[in-house]
């Protein structure tokens, strides 16, 4: 149960923080300083609720680590309701903000997700599938045996920021379900009625990562596989 909440609150801060950087304050810090935030509050949960839960806070890192034996289907289902609640939950916040807090959405939509402006519907797919590859890849790579490194937080706060300078002028960046999901349902509208892409497309993203990461690394026992070997050792 701590790890199902240490996912709901690090969805919620991700949600609340780094999607409130674009909705307080994109006017004055630009694409730059919203991608730099959502780098670093996940370079911050990394450390933060890391130890705990693993710090996915990402339906598509979940699935990720579910095809690679890193978890087991129930931990999984219990991390993707608690991501989407947390997702919520950031939303809601953000929403109160700009309502009972008179604060303005610089967004226009409470920093949802959406394409038809820079890049239509084909391009927002591909962009969200390969950006989110990009991202599953990496957190599995450096949490791997092979590519551990201490500096694993850092490595995905980084990729996390690169992912959003590349993906904010086309569809705001989601690579996130639960990112994209809370703030869609209280945008409504157009937002609510193209957010399946961005739960769809994301998921293919991990499930393309979770193929080609233990192809390069060699594969690791999977988690059920280690259980047995502990029980049959005792």
């Amino acid at each position: 149960m701590r790890a199902i909440w240490a996912e709901l609150v690090g969805t919620f801060c991700l949600v609340f923080f780094a999607v409130g950087s674009a909705v307080y304050g994109i006017n004055a810090i630009g694409f730059t300083g919203v991608a730099f935030a959502f780098g670093l509050v996940l370079f911050a949960l990394a450390y933060a609720v890391g130890p705990i839960s693993g710090c996915h806070v990402n339906p598509a890192v979940t699935l990720g680590a579910l095809l690679t034996g890193r978890v087991d289907i129930g931990t999984a289902v219990g991390y993707w309701i608690a991501q989407f609640v947390g997702g919520i939950l950031g939303a809601a916040m953000l929403k109160f903000m700009t309502t009972a807090g008179d604060v303005v959405d610089q967004t226009g939509s409470l920093g949802a997700n959406n394409y038809g402006g820079s890049v239509n519907l084909t391009g927002a797919i591909v962009i969200e599938v390969f950006l989110t590859f990009l991202l599953v890849f990496t957190v599995l790579a450096v949490t791997s045996k092979k590519g551990a490194t201490p500096v694993a937080g850092a490595a995905i706060g980084l990729v996390l920021a690169i992912i959003h300078l590349v993906g904010i002028p086309l569809t705001g960046t989601s690579v996130n379900p639960a990112r994209s999901l809370g703030p869609a349902l209280f945008a409504g509208g157009v937002p609510l009625e193209h957010v399946w892409v961005f739960i769809v497309a994301p998921l293919v993203g991990g499930i393309l990562a979770a193929a080609v990461q233990p192809w390069l690394y060699g594969r690791e026992p999977r988690q059920d596989e280690t259980d047995a070997q502990t029980a049959s050792a005792l």
